[in-house]
């Protein structure tokens, strides 16, 4: 080919096909980094259950999942310049191009922790906009880049005024993280909207759940899912959580009380409460959020329904909701697109309450399996005053496992 031939709109498409190779390559290597970290199953622990083709949130269509996390220095505690061990998480339903409310509730196990714009979508019965995880003392900030997000990358309602009230929900990570130094700014919201991407989710130390304790080993971020049979309807439904609860006997992995099993370095115990004391022997200062997902069509009501299974998920792995635990969760379904203009009759759908079991009990077994995901995912961290978590060694998991013989695999 000439010089001759070579035209501007061949060189344009040059640069377009060059691009979407370039994108491609680093999807993948993005891909390859959510999928390197090992996973529950990966170490042969046995769940109930068919999981999607990811085993994540993300297996319910149009969801997407963004972390950003906040990992600088270390030693000594300076409230505002660190260690710094946190981040943000944003769930959005139907992904960033969409401004489409979802049918959502939400439901508290108990009420030790955040989750703000609950009450809204009580009433409405929808949840407009993502949901996202931070720390305890990150919820303010969150909460109104969220809002400054929506009004740059929106548009206002039909009433031509801008509002929004914005799901933020948060667990402490003070063990670890400067919480007190506010560390998580709008930057770094924006950041964690704007990359939010569909495919498998990172898990452990990442995100919100960068500096957070779970059943006292090292936890985080978690998420799986679960593909329900034709005669079930199809369906498919994901939970995510971050997991920052549970005391350290308490735990256990399919079945098996592991806590017991593999000694540990209890935390909570060095946890100064703000009366100066430690906590009371059977007490924790762990709470837990679980955001579950689901593309069948329910409504709010029943939607309610499924984010109170998650408590028996949760219970699965041996919390019991302690007085200083934060366990809040919430439910939506991506069906039912359009339900929400504010003109004329909605066609809607919905499953009948009399064939809930099996999302009901899909809503259990992700659980479950997410809270494994995330100990399993979690790595070892040391952050302010030294203060240090270990993560649950895969090798003693399973030989505990295989001495109750709940391996799934030869070792």
């Amino acid at each position: 080919m000439s010089a001759q031939d070579f035209h501007p709109i061949d060189n344009r498409l040059g640069q377009c096909v060059g691009l979407a190779i370039l994108i491609a390559v680093l999807a993948a290597a993005a891909s390859a980094v959510a999928q390197s970290k090992p996973r529950a199953r990966g170490l042969g622990i046995p769940f109930d259950g068919t999981p999607g083709p990811l085993n994540a949130i993300t297996d319910v269509q149009g969801v997407e999942v963004g972390h950003v996390t906040l990992i600088s220095g270390s030693g000594k505690l300076e409230v505002g310049k660190g260690p710094v061990r946190t981040g943000v998480t944003a769930i959005l339903p139907r992904g960033k191009k969409s401004s489409d409310p979802v049918f959502a509730s939400w439901f508290s196990l108990n009420g030790n922790g955040e989750m703000t714009g609950t009450t809204w979508v009580e009433e409405s019965g929808f949840l407009e906009g993502p949901v996202m995880i931070t720390n305890t003392h990150s919820v303010g900030v969150v909460r109104d880049s969220v809002i400054a997000w929506r009004v740059d990358h929106g548009q206002p309602a039909e009433s031509e005024y801008w509002w929004s009230l914005p799901v933020v929900a948060e667990t402490w990570d003070g063990y670890l993280n400067d919480v007190n130094g506010f560390h998580v700014k709008k930057d770094h919201v924006y950041k964690a909207l704007e990359g939010a991407a569909s495919g498998p989710v990172t898990e452990g130390n990442v995100g919100g759940g960068t500096g957070m304790i779970c059943y006292e080993f090292k936890g985080g971020i978690g998420t799986a899912s679960r593909k329900l049979s034709a005669e079930a309807g199809g369906y498919t439904l994901g939970v995510l959580v971050q997991c920052n609860c549970g005391r350290h006997d308490q735990l256990r992995i399919a079945g098996v009380p592991v806590g017991r099993e593999i000694p540990g370095s209890p935390v909570y115990s060095k946890v100064v409460t703000p009366d100066g004391a430690a906590p009371r022997a059977g007490d924790d200062t762990g709470s837990i959020i679980i955001v579950v997902a689901t593309d069948a069509p329910l409504l709010p009501h029943q939607l309610k329904r499924l984010a109170r299974r998650a408590s028996l998920g949760l219970a699965r792995t041996g919390s019991v909701s302690g007085n200083g635990s934060g366990d809040i969760f919430i439910a939506f379904s991506t069906a039912n697109s359009d339900a929400s203009k504010p003109a004329g009759l909605r066609q809607l759908q919905m499953v009948p309450n009399d064939e809930m079991g099996s999302l009901f009990e899909a809503t259990v077994e992700a659980t479950e399996e997410a809270i494994a995901n995330a100990l399993v995912a979690a790595e070892t961290m040391t952050g302010i005053d030294n203060h240090k978590v270990d993560a649950i060694p895969h090798d003693r998991l399973q030989e505990v496992l295989k001495k109750y013989n709940r391996l799934t695999r030869k070792q």
